[in-house]
């Protein structure tokens, strides 16, 4: 009984934490979305609100589309970058290792102070592209949803390195002997072998890198504030809004928000499934 009071003391803490911070907020969250403005009673309004109002939908629209495609690049430059880095020495993975753990931590509003620095109105890159003649650079809008897009690839690109760099490992070198030696070539071998055993840890990283685009704040704030109207920065402005506070709308569009990656998750789980069945079959 005295060695197992630790274990017990560890699964109380643990179970209150969970309370605490997730379930508690979460349900809490759950029952003030139905609620009306100013509280009493229980309505629908919210969302049927939040689904009908261009200004919602927009917000919607626009970080499932800026996620979308920040995800899709990010996966299919992470997914040939980390090849190239595994297939080095590996002194050189690990300092790619360590560029990249540092490159995630920089994130927030210090990461939308240094984009403005290099591409603002008045960034460096700007003036360079302005005085050498490059129209491109020098009419780039830091401030819009491609601005954004750059951003977001900042942050995901390191995340993508650090998550495949441990599933190159699932590829033996003898495979890729052997298929050489049956006439196989490096584009056969990939489609055929390696992109079929790495494709379900594709996926997977695919969807969570979906899942923290869809979250980003802080940077997307600081950068174009109301500029582009993303979902975070909505929920964001219900609850602090310059006018009156609208908790109950911000509720609404967080189970939203919680719902789309829910739906992301299921999917991602479900055809990461499929890819891993689809390799052994």
């Amino acid at each position: 009984m005295k060695r197992r009071l630790p274990f017990h003391l560890a699964m109380i803490l643990f179970a209150f934490i969970a309370v605490a911070v997730l379930i508690y907020p979460s349900a809490n969250m759950v029952l003030m979305s139905f609620k009306p403005t100013g509280g009493g009673g229980w309505t629908l309004s919210n969302y049927r609100e939040i689904l009908t109002g261009s200004m919602y939908t927009a917000a919607i629209k626009n970080s499932v589309g800026i996620s979308l495609f920040s995800s899709v690049v990010a996966i299919v430059f992470t997914t040939v970058t980390t090849y190239a880095i595994v297939s080095h020495s590996k002194r050189l993975r690990e300092i790619f290792v360590v560029i990249a753990n540092m490159t995630s931590n920089f994130a927030g509003i210090p990461l939308a102070f240094a984009y403005i620095i290099l591409l603002g109105s008045s960034g460096v890159l700007l003036i360079f592209g302005r005085r050498v003649g490059i129209h491109w650079l020098a009419n780039y809008n830091l401030y819009s949803s491609l601005g954004l897009c750059i951003v977001y690839l900042y942050f995901q690109l390191p995340m993508g390195i650090i998550l495949l760099l441990p599933i190159y490992d699932a590829l033996e070198k003898g495979w890729r002997e052997s298929a050489e030696l049956l006439g196989a070539s490096s584009f056969q071998y990939w489609r055929r072998i390696g992109l079929p055993v790495l494709m379900p840890s594709i996926v997977g990283v695919f969807a969570m890198m979906f899942a923290n685009a869809m979250g980003a704040y802080a940077s997307a704030e600081a950068l174009t504030g109301t500029g582009v109207n993303l979902l975070s920065i909505r929920i964001a402005n219900t609850v602090t809004g310059d006018i009156f506070a609208r908790p109950e709308i911000g509720a609404a569009l967080s189970v939203l928000l919680a719902m789309i990656l829910l739906v992301n998750m299921i999917l991602g789980d479900k055809l990461a499934k499929r890819a891993e069945k689809v390799s052994k079959g």
